[in-house]
């Protein structure tokens, strides 16, 4: 297993260099929220259509990952200053066991928002852009990723994992929330 973890943060670590890594506006493109129905830490099922018709914030990540721990109090952040506003925040944590998840994002962050669990990595990868450098398995591309979806499901903005201009404090992404909120 460690060596495993190795492996892939030497990846996370050489992203940028290898033309990973990005924030990108995707109107007018044709990416949608995929279906999935998935499990969160209290024995509770969501699906997709539990978040249509509000604006979605979501993240993908794992309890190991720095980038991830990084970004979650400003998830939590975003969650209470956007509440008002019809936007919800989920977290799609990949193919880690529930106790672990709770004890160290849950319990850690005290998120007031789903933490739902992705046991196989499925869902992870079914928002994986098939062109994205390195060819690392499709679920473990997204980890560190954020997605804005709007109301009628569709992506209209992603940020892969780049660690060389981290925005921790999800910066880009709440520019086009506000962009997006002044639209409707």
């Amino acid at each position: 297993m460690k060596y495993k973890i190795f492996i892939i943060w030497a990846f996370i670590i050489s992203l940028p260099l290898m033309g990973f890594g990005q924030s990108e506006d995707l109107d007018g493109e044709d990416m949608s929220l995929p279906d999935f129905s998935l499990v969160d830490l209290e024995g509770n099922t969501f699906t997709d259509e539990d978040f249509r018709g509000s604006y979605l914030v979501l993240h993908i990540a794992t309890t190991w990952c720095p980038f991830c721990n990084a970004e979650a109090p400003y998830l939590q952040e975003l969650a209470e200053d956007y509440q008002d506003k019809n936007v919800k925040v989920l977290i799609i944590d990949v193919k880690e066991p529930a106790e672990l998840v709770r004890e160290k994002l849950q319990d850690k962050f005290n998120f007031t928002f789903p933490v739902l669990l992705d046991e196989d990595g499925e869902v992870a990868a079914s928002f994986a852009p098939q062109d994205v450098l390195p060819d690392l398995a499709r679920d473990e591309v997204m980890l560190a990723s954020n997605m804005l979806i709007d109301k009628e499901g569709n992506i209209r903005f992603m940020s892969l994992l780049d660690s060389k201009n981290f925005d921790a404090k999800l910066v880009a992404l709440k520019a086009k929330l506000d962009e997006i909120l002044e639209e409707n």
